[in-house]
């Protein structure tokens, strides 16, 4: 059987640069929460604005991610 030479071919290249961006993004944020934590370990007085710093943090990072859902998601 003949492969169609029409049907549209997943670039690997750029498979590859997601993967290379999302582990450098991986490590650039355990990076920052090894930061955090010795900083919290250091400086106890720190510790609950940073607590906060996260919360707010990761509530910017769902909102940003369902935002582009729903946006990407109209198309």
């Amino acid at each position: 059987m003949p492969t169609d030479t029409n049907a549209p071919r997943q670039d690997r290249g750029r498979q590859e640069l997601r993967l290379a961006v999302l582990l450098l993004a991986l490590t650039l944020g355990l990076l920052i929460t090894a930061a955090v934590v010795y900083l919290a370990l250091v400086h106890p007085l720190a510790a609950e604005p940073l607590a906060v710093g996260a919360a707010v943090l990761g509530a910017l990072t769902g909102t940003g991610s369902l935002t582009a859902r729903l946006l990407g998601h109209g198309r």
